[in-house]
């Protein structure tokens, strides 16, 4: 009898390597970290079957499977299942359900090579549900704190130090802001689910964890709602560093960090370019917020710092166009903000003096 695995908790701890057996389509529309899709069939082959199995039965189902995967097609997936597993021999497999799918590729892997690989009993549905359930109430044991600041004030680059951290924003691969977006795509929801349910029980054992003050939304990625009233009923911490600073982090990760990626991808001439249409686009949005007149400011700014540094290469005078939006966007919005929290304020400092203080929470840098 071949074996099955249902330590959800070891696999999210240990990382476990998964190998997902379900068809393309399957996996894209959701699936888990640590998981590769080696499915069994492919999205017209399932199909087929699913016909069958609506028309005929179950047993006729299989037949017409084992008749599509068979020969050079077969041995082919064996090999690549059987590859994965000796690069990473402690991987289990799994299919939807921990069915028929797993069974037939856990039976074709110990014949072929003599391995046996365990498979996931309950599949993607039972595990899903089991990091879903990590955002219940009862399974939330941390005290939460939340990292607040203006922006610009490096919040994220302090919680990178911090071990009893969660960064949001890098789960949801978004800055977080209407600036935000990365030229990789952000995860579908249920994985940003999924990434965040394991770094949720991966952090479980802390007394404290530590988050970034965020909205329900990180870009198109949302928040599921009880975790968010968890984190977001927590005291709060305030990143308080001069507004210069702030300028300097904003440019450095808005304008330097991000044209380099741009240039990476579409060479300096063409990134560039993409770059600036995509910085005047996100400023366009905010027009109704902005006004007018401050949008045609900051748009006839950011068109002066970006002929200056195709001229020098200097990134200077970008600092100009990031200062009227912070000070007349971000800045206001987030005094707002604060004036409707009700939550407590435990400290407010600079870098140093934050760190200072959260090591008396027992957090480790």
């Amino acid at each position: 009898m071949l074996t099955t695995f249902n330590d959800f908790e070891r696999i999210v701890t240990e990382e476990i390597p998964l190998i997902d057996v379900r068809s393309p389509i399957e996996f894209e529309k959701g699936s888990f970290i640590n998981s590769i899709n080696l499915p069994l069939m492919n999205d017209e082959e399932r199909h087929l079957v699913g016909i069958c199995y609506k028309e005929k039965g179950q047993a006729e189902a299989i037949k017409l499977g084992h008749s599509l995967v068979t020969g050079e097609k077969r041995d082919a997936r064996i090999d690549a299942w059987s590859s994965f597993v000796n690069s990473h021999p402690n991987s289990l497999l799994f299919c939807f359900r921990g069915g028929l799918r797993s069974q037939i590729s856990q039976e074709w892997i110990s014949n072929h090579t003599g391995k046996e690989i365990p498979r996931l009993l309950g599949g993607y549905k039972e595990f899903r549900n089991y990091l879903i359930n990590a955002f219940e109430p009862q399974e939330l044991n941390s005290t939460p704190i939340r990292l607040g600041g203006c922006t610009g004030s490096g919040k994220t680059k302090l919680l990178k130090k911090i071990e009893n951290s969660i960064d949001l924003e890098g789960i949801a691969n978004h800055r977080g802001s209407s600036f935000g977006r990365y030229l990789t795509p952000q995860p579908m929801q249920i994985n940003f689910e999924n990434n965040l349910a394991y770094a949720v029980i991966q952090h479980k054992s802390y007394r404290y964890l530590i988050l970034e003050d965020e909205g329900l939304n990180i870009g198109k990625n949302i928040i599921p709602k009880s975790f968010y009233t968890y984190f977001t009923s927590g005291d709060i911490v305030i990143l308080d560093v001069s507004f210069e600073e702030r300028i300097e982090n904003t440019l450095n990760e808005y304008v330097v960090e991000s044209q380099a990626d741009y240039i990476k991808q579409f060479g300096r001439e063409n990134g560039l370019l993409e770059w600036y249409n995509y910085i005047s686009s996100s400023i366009e949005r905010l027009k109704t917020r902005l006004g007018g007149e401050c949008l045609k400011r900051v748009m006839e700014s950011l068109q002066l710092a970006h002929n200056e540094q195709l001229k020098t290469g200097s990134f200077n005078m970008h600092k100009n166009w990031i200062e009227i939006i912070l000070k007349e966007y971000y800045d206001p919005m987030y005094n707002y903000q604060m004036t409707k929290s009700t939550n407590k304020i435990l400290f407010k400092g600079n870098t140093e003096e934050v760190i200072d203080f959260l090591r008396f929470y027992n957090l480790k840098f």
